[in-house]
């Protein structure tokens, strides 16, 4: 399946395409346009759009896109995909949903990100992906300690 979204990615652009292809749809293909050509090429292609507005994979409310597709693909049963949304969220909003501390030490990774020259969001998301695989790990082993909403909460 195609998946659309905004080009020159941060956040929930990156974590949005971590989730899916790995725990979506492994053969996911992603395709990164200007915002204002999202639905058209949406439309054109037959992608799922997400993280634009007015999307069923989107911001809704104080939540992210990244929630979004947790509660739209059941996979709200993993205690550990719930708390790094609660960090992804954290990171791509206000933070005052749930006032993760993780969320702004992830929002200055990925600024740091957007800086290191990438060709283009494809080559942006392979680099990145590796963060959201050590935040996954991280809320694993919160979850295991009986840590749930992670280890700076008190």
């Amino acid at each position: 399946m195609k998946w659309i979204t905004r080009e020159k990615v941060k956040v929930d652009r990156v974590a949005c395409p971590w989730l899916i292809k790995k725990f979506v749809d492994e053969d996911a293909e992603f395709v990164f346009v200007p915002g204002e050509k999202v639905m058209a090429e949406a439309k054109r292609l037959d992608a799922i759009p997400y993280d634009v507005k007015d999307v069923e994979l989107g911001h809704h409310g104080k939540e992210c896109s990244f929630e979004a597709i947790l509660k739209k693909y059941k996979l709200t049963g993993d205690p550990a995909l719930m708390l790094l949304g609660r960090i992804v969220n954290g990171a791509d909003t206000d933070n005052t949903l749930y006032h993760q501390p993780e969320g702004p030490g992830l929002e200055a990774v990925a600024e740091g990100f957007r800086h290191l020259g990438f060709k283009d969001d494809h080559e942006h998301n392979a680099a990145a992906w590796i963060v959201y695989d050590a935040l996954y790990a991280y809320c694993r082993e919160m979850v295991k300690r009986g840590k749930p909403h992670g280890d700076f909460m008190s």
